[in-house]
């Protein structure tokens, strides 16, 4: 790990002890006893040896028993307890890492939620483990300090036991070198095993990197082949086997991965006993020699043996700790990159202008704009006005920037240049939320939860229950209203509720109309408002395209040009640029692109 590593891994552990010191503190010393508990038995092992080859009392032996017992009970139910209690906190960090994500996604620029790298910061974080970002990362400082703590405490131990001897004249020189000799060969023991757990920590960790698209793939059908909807498609275009292919191939990959990694495991294991295996040879011989010597007694051999063993698994335990806290570092970074984007979006502070008669002037002046990190421009030089309160119409063929400038407009994105302005301001100048408040939109992706019908119409947990019937009615399902048991309080599919009703396509796109309705904006756009209803029903909505949005400013973007003999007023858009403007009647008599439009789609529809 390098510096920067470390940086990451401390702000994370600071923000959790921030929040929960206790967890914090728990995992110090859950790991000092988690530590010192192997070292009880080893110590009292070789006091009870001693004991029984000075032949000392039976009383002596068992009083040195049950103080062995005792002390290994009070450890284990200390440990026990507090390792309980850590568990059930790494369940709730998981949970705090989806709030603190969730509540990021609520709070950034939204250019951010189309950014695929932005994206995988926030999965990455939590697709390792099951514990979330923070609880790997307390489970690795725990891990971590235990290795140092259980080292430590068998250094401790075996000191005594490496330095006796330089105290006894020439022998004891001969002993200093000897126990130096050893310190040598068991630090290279130690120190192989180590690198032999980076190595292998590592491997395993870019292994599992290069895994990553297989799993999110994989994710994606499990969600995908659960749901209704994908089903009837698959069976309809007899996909099944397409699919079953694909899964298979992933199931293939991601068990090859798997193996590799089983593997690099296998070897670990190998290499970490048989390092700790080659650690205690030498220093049972060591010991023995000393001994023999009669430099320590046989209890010491035992208590020293068993540490110096323990050591060198400590230290493999350690190294495969250090080269998961890389990974660890990695996802710190992720996460707390993901946590600190900056606001790109201007942050204005002027109140929107509070008008009863609700009219507004809006210009474009010169506005060209491209989505960050490509070069293409998707609105190019763009300058027109109007003035809130008229019916109009966007259209032109895809990839024109209709929806494009709807985000301009609703400030989902900044222009990249040029400016818009509200009354002669700058959007940008406004109050971010005073500002998005004059917007109702439907757009074309449009999202109803499953939750409560009256919810979702007032799009709050508060309904004014007569506003949102009155908009149910205007959007034309009012019918569907009288006849739902629970009326408002009916919940919108069976997700929360077993007494959820499934509505179809068309009804949940006239619920996100009277949303629109509710939030009694002076400003409605509708995104291709009547994509998934039939022609009854588009005939119905258009028809009552007066009476939903009265005398607010209604503008509509629509492939289906029927809807602009309803508007006053139509922009015509193709490669970023308004290429035509005026009345149905004006445009249909010049040449240009909404004549074609309009004579292509003309057989469709009745004239009056």
């Amino acid at each position: 790990m390098n510096r920067e590593d470390i940086r990451y891994i401390g702000l994370l552990f600071r923000e959790i002890a921030g929040r929960e010191r206790k967890i914090a503190v728990c995992t110090f010393l859950l790991a000092i006893l988690e530590a010192a508990n192997p070292y009880i038995m080893i110590l009292c092992t070789g006091v009870l040896v001693d004991g029984v080859y000075r032949k000392e009392s039976m009383e002596s032996l068992l009083f040195y028993t049950a103080c062995a017992l005792g002390l290994k009970l009070l450890f284990r139910v200390a440990c026990s307890r507090m390792g309980e209690w850590f568990n059930q906190k790494l369940d709730y960090t998981r949970q705090l890492d989806e709030e603190q994500l969730n509540r990021q996604s609520l709070s950034m620029d939204y250019e951010y939620l189309e950014d695929t790298h932005v994206q995988e910061l926030r999965t990455r974080a939590l697709a390792r483990s099951y514990y979330g970002i923070r609880g790997w990362l307390l489970l690795q400082v725990r891990e971590f300090l235990k290795g140092i703590f259980s080292m430590l405490t068998a250094l401790v131990i075996v000191f005594p036991m490496l330095a006796g001897g330089a105290q006894m004249g020439g022998g004891g020189m001969f002993s200093l070198l000897a126990s130096l000799l050893l310190l040598l060969v068991i630090g290279v023991l130690v120190w192989g095993n180590y690198r032999a757990g980076i190595y292998y920590t590592r491997k395993s960790v870019e292994i599992l990197d290069g895994l990553d698209g297989i799993h999110n793939k994989s994710a994606y059908y499990l969600d995908l082949l659960s749901g209704v909807e994908s089903q009837k498609d698959l069976r309809i275009h007899a996909q099944q086997r397409m699919i079953r292919q694909d899964v298979d191939a992933l199931f293939e990959a991601s068990r090859k991965g798997e193996w590799r990694i089983g593997q690099m495991y296998i070897r670990r294991q190998l290499i970490g006993v048989t390092f700790p295996g080659l650690s205690g040879l030498c220093i049972y011989l060591f010991a023995g020699i000393k001994a023999f010597l009669g430099q320590i007694s046989i209890g010491n051999v035992v208590s020293y043996t068993a540490s110096i063993i323990q050591l060198a698994r400590s230290a493999s335990r350690f190294a495969g700790c250090v080269g998961r806290m890389k990974s660890v570092a990695d996802y710190s970074r992720d996460y707390m990159q993901y946590r600190n984007l900056e606001k790109r979006k201007r942050q204005g502070t002027i109140p929107v202008e509070k008008r009863r008669d609700g009219r507004f002037q809006i210009d474009f002046e010169h506005v060209s704009f491209r989505y960050p990190g490509t070069e293409e421009y998707v609105i190019s030089d763009l300058t027109l006005s109007f003035e809130i309160g008229e019916k109009m119409a966007i259209v032109g063929p895809n990839g024109s920037g209709k929806t494009t400038f709807i985000k301009l407009l609703c400030r989902l994105y900044d222009v990249t240049e040029g400016c818009i302005k509200l009354n002669g301001i700058d959007i940008r100048k406004y109050d971010y939320q005073e500002y998005c408040a004059l917007f109702a939109v439907v757009f074309q992706d449009f999202c109803i939860f499953a939750f409560p019908l009256g919810e979702n119409i007032a799009a709050a947990g508060v309904v004014e229950e007569a506003a949102a019937e009155d908009a149910l009615v205007r959007a034309g399902l009012g019918e569907r209203l009288a006849k739902l048991p629970q009326g408002l309080a009916t919940y919108v599919g069976r997700q929360f509720s077993d007494g959820g009703v499934s509505f179809s396509g068309g009804e949940k796109q006239k619920m996100a109309i009277a949303r629109a309705i509710y939030k009694d904006a002076p400003f409605v756009i509708m995104d291709e408002p009547t994509a998934a209803l039939d022609p009854l029903a588009e005939c119905d909505v258009y028809a009552g395209f007066d009476r939903m949005v009265g005398k607010k400013t209604a503008l509509y973007i629509s492939h289906r040009l029927a809807s602009c003999r309803f508007c006053e007023d139509i922009l015509v858009f193709d490669k970023g640029r308004v290429v035509q403007r005026g009345s149905h009647e004006e445009l249909a008599a010049q040449q240009g692109l909404y004549r074609r439009l309009w004579n292509a789609q003309a057989q469709y529809y009745q004239q009056p």
